[in-house]
């Protein structure tokens, strides 16, 4: 929490009350932030017309242009100098970091609103308030003496606090609601009556607070850009996180009772057998984001000590499917890539750990491939989204449906192109090997840690060299790496070449070198990353590799072989993009392995 550091404000004594539209033109003015030309422009344009709003959005609204570059001044701009004029901290308010059942404690909703402030963090000894009217502050004493609690006022966007202020309030107020109910009924009572019960009245009691709870922790999620929602039962309070580009964030804490109850009322929307928490479940839900787009989520619960885990995967269209410029195919790569998928039959693989993107690369690669022309099918455990244009199918372990079963289902359904989510053991590589001799393009995934260890993967589940050799196109090994937020990045001159060129022996990078580091800003949640990248290795199969499978199908000799074809390393992939100022080298030695 600090003043903007280029705005340099004049040392006046500060005045009192109501901020002023009119005031805040002079100080800008006179502190050179804006021009007098720009300065008489604003007064004669807000002198028209009276208007309700706080000056700060008023003000934006003008779109005052800075004198130092031209640019215009928008609200967090304005905010920013309100903050240095006051004297005190400026501070962007991120929801992930307030903890909202304590912050509601310190002040009623109505008093809150009424004063236009909102606490955003209690301590033992201080509690400190969020402002757009840093001159106001006949309510502190009053505060202080109820709370017995220093208050530490902060400047922030007076658009956020309206809107947290309600959020906050509101969500607390409904897991407090939720609370009462639930304590009124046991875990086992309220899913008796989820189950069209005994009692209606408690029922409706407990579904308005959980009802309410779950919609914001979903449009929450789908805000905050998550893609797994956590909720963990604990012994004494429940926990609830996203995971953001790949880390988990703690979000919440629940109380058990209210985290049980919204757990329940989540499977019952998935269709789910609310009352079995003795074995794992799946489901599924459809809902909408706040742009009014459709968002489909994948269920799984999984019995702990403290009851029921849930995790919510969110699969929004906009980042499921994407092309291959937005996955992050460097152009040597995409061409190659494009060529071998558009083969009229083989097999092509992607490999990577859990969570490396091979889904959406699936995804997105057979979205484009599939046309009116062809038919493309898939096996799936689960179905990770529907996707129209697919004919898609469920595995259902339970009643001998699998992979390979379902596999063999469709050789019988004339598709052109197949994906199956995962070769697990020599049946279905089988399978998968009499597709492709058939004339069908088969993708499908593998975990190997590179591209060249899917060919010893097939070889020790059982699959001949000449079968592969006959097969197999392609192999695309894949990571995800956070990329640096560029609204907050810093160039790193500090950073020597010579560190990425160790890294990447016996290759060397030419060109551009723009190392950056990572700062961190409210937009990446003082993180420094904002979204994530794929990093790719791509292996396709020439008759020199096919020659070196039935000769010498050791790791070293097949990773030489592929290189020599053009197959650049994933760590070498990875260096490029630090070059580029897109991540930097310690994202990079984390997710890849070694080049030896």
């Amino acid at each position: 929490m600090s003043a903007h550091p280029k705005l340099k404000i004049s040392a006046r004594t500060p005045p009192r009350g109501p901020l002023q539209w009119r005031q805040m033109v002079e100080w800008l003015s006179e502190d050179g932030v804006i021009s007098p030309e720009e300065a008489r422009r604003t007064i004669a344009r807000c002198s028209q017309a009276e208007s309700a709003q706080h000056p700060l959005v008023r003000l934006a609204a003008v779109a005052m242009t800075r004198a130092s570059d031209g640019k215009p001044l928008d609200l967090e701009m304005l905010t920013q100098y309100l903050a240095a004029r006051a004297q005190m901290d400026y501070l962007r308010i991120d929801p992930l970091k307030v903890d909202v059942a304590k912050v509601a404690d310190t002040m009623s909703a109505a008093y809150a609103e009424r004063h236009r402030v909102l606490p955003v963090q209690v301590t033992g000894n201080e509690i400190v308030v969020a402002t757009a009217e840093p001159f106001v502050a006949d309510w502190v004493d009053e505060v202080e003496r109820q709370s017995r609690r220093s208050v530490r006022r902060v400047v922030s966007n007076p658009q956020e606090i309206t809107r947290y202020t309600a959020e906050f309030f509101a969500l607390a107020k409904s897991v407090r609601a939720a609370q009462k109910a639930g304590s009124s009924a046991t875990a086992a009572s309220f899913e008796q009556l989820v189950e069209l019960g005994k009692s209606n009245k408690q029922l409706d009691a407990n579904d308005q607070g959980v009802v309410q709870v779950v919609d914001w922790l979903w449009q929450y999620a789908f805000d905050q850009r998550a893609s797994d929602i956590h909720l963990e039962p604990r012994r004494e309070q429940g926990v609830i996180r996203f995971r953001i580009d790949g880390v988990l964030h703690p979000v919440y804490q629940m109380p058990p009772a209210v985290l049980n109850a919204m757990t329940a009322r989540i499977k019952l929307l998935g269709r789910m057998d609310v009352v079995e928490k003795r074995r794992p479940q799946d489901g599924r839900i459809k809902t909408r984001n706040p742009r009014g787009d459709e968002v489909e989520m994948r269920l799984s619960t999984l019995p702990t000590a403290f009851g029921e885990k849930m995790v919510m995967r969110i699969f929004d269209p906009d980042t499921a499917v994407k092309d291959l410029d937005a996955l992050g195919f460097a152009p040597h790569d995409a061409q190659r890539w494009e060529a071998l998928v558009r083969r009229g039959h083989g097999i092509v693989l992607v490999t990577g750990p859990t969570g490396s993107g091979k889904t959406t690369t699936l995804y997105s690669t057979l979205k484009r491939l599939a046309t009116e022309e062809v038919n493309v099918s898939t096996v799936e455990d689960p179905i990770e989204m529907i996707e129209p244009s697919f004919n898609q199918t469920q595995v259902q372990t339970q009643i001998d449906f699998g992979f390979a079963e379902g596999l063999r289902a469709l050789m019988r359904q004339d598709p052109d192109i197949i994906m199956v989510g995962e070769i697990r053991d020599l049946t279905t590589a089988d399978m998968a090997v009499q597709a492709a001799l058939t004339g069908h393009l088969v993708f499908s995934t593998l975990h190997t840690n590179d591209a060249p260890s899917a060919v010893t993967r097939l070889m020790e589940l059982g699959v001949p060299a000449y079968l592969i050799n006959a097969t197999l196109v392609g192999v695309l090994a894949q990571r995800l790496v956070r990329t640096l937020c560029r609204q907050c990045r810093s160039p790193d001159p500090e950073s020597p070449r010579s560190a990425l060129d160790e890294v990447v022996k016996p290759w060397k990078i030419t060109g551009t070198w723009q190392p950056y580091r990572p700062v961190g800003c409210v937009d990446c949640r003082m993180t420094g990353f904002l979204g994530r990248m794929g990093l790719y290795e791509l292996l396709a199969v020439t008759e020199g590799f096919k020659e070196q499978v039935t000769r010498d199908p050791s790791m070293h000799a097949l990773r030489r072989q592929a290189v020599a074809d053009g197959m650049r390393p994933l760590r070498l992939a990875g260096a490029l993009r630090v070059a580029e100022g897109l991540t930097t080298l310690e994202e990079v030695l984390a997710a890849t392995p070694s080049l030896e």
